[in-house]
């Protein structure tokens, strides 16, 4: 006597139970392969230093869940790729040469070029107020510190593939303390986002006419930008800015250049 097993979705017929337990399995592989693939969080690292580049992508691939479909090294790089790959999660950071972190989550999540919603998480070293409150402004679901433990960045972006946000302990606590203590706040807070990534082009040592190219914008609304700095922080000066920059910790002074 022949068994046989009942018809399974895409078997179209009852066969021999031998075969038809090959055909199960090779059914069953197929869906789960669908769904691992679906549940895949598609991710971009975008980072200046390669060889930290190199160290969280190594760390991702050890993550089932997470894929890393492309890296950058600048802004427009992270801009272009997210275009043309689609991630679900993009990790910046800010202070990357060219348009900068910032400018580059503002064009990301204000894109309509792309079908689904790519998601931001900042990994930066500028981690000093107040580029936090910068960040999530601009739209960031998570704020990271390159600090930060190992899977305090594997939770970032998974956090941020369900849209919810994520901030590293050692910010999560800067920032408590500083909502209690007014006097710590910093006078970059009272920049726009606009205003704070011109600002780091300046003190990176980026002359109006780069800025200019990076940024898409006339060299006159540049200055317009710089000169609205200035009197908003009470500086008169290039050098002045920088000055003030490093007094708050928004520049290593070891990386200005003279």
């Amino acid at each position: 006597m022949m068994l046989c097993v009942s018809t399974f979705p895409d078997l179209g017929q009852k066969l021999p139970l031998p075969l038809a337990i090959v055909r199960f399995y090779l059914y069953l592989t197929a869906r789960l392969s669908k769904i691992i693939s679906i549940a895949m969080i598609r991710t971009i690292i975008a980072d200046n230093h390669s060889l930290f580049r190199a160290g969280v992508i190594r760390l991702l691939r050890d993550v089932k869940t997470i894929d890393v479909v492309g890296e950058a090294d600048t802004g427009e790089e992270a801009v272009d790729l997210v275009r043309v790959l689609n991630p679900h999660v993009v990790s910046l950071e800010i202070t990357m040469p060219g348009m900068g972190g910032l400018e580059a989550a503002r064009r990301i999540l204000k894109s309509k070029s792309h079908t689904s919603r790519t998601h931001v998480v900042m990994l930066t070293s500028a981690w000093v107020h107040p580029f936090p409150n910068h960040s999530l402004r601009v739209g960031a679901c998570g704020f990271v510190s390159k600090r930060a433990a190992p899977e305090e960045v594997v939770a970032a972006i998974k956090c941020a593939y369900t849209g919810k946000r994520f901030v590293s302990a050692d910010i999560a606590e800067r920032l408590a303390f500083q909502s209690l203590d007014q006097s710590d706040l910093s006078p970059f807070d009272q920049l726009s986002g606009r205003e704070m990534q011109i600002t780091l082009m300046l003190v990176n040592c980026q002359c109006v006419g780069d800025i200019s190219t990076n940024l898409h914008l006339s060299p006159k609304t540049v200055n317009s930008y710089r000169y609205r700095i200035f009197d908003k922080l009470q500086v008169s000066s290039d050098v002045e800015l920088a000055m003030l920059a490093v007094r708050y910790g928004m520049v290593n002074p070891a990386l200005i250049t003279t």
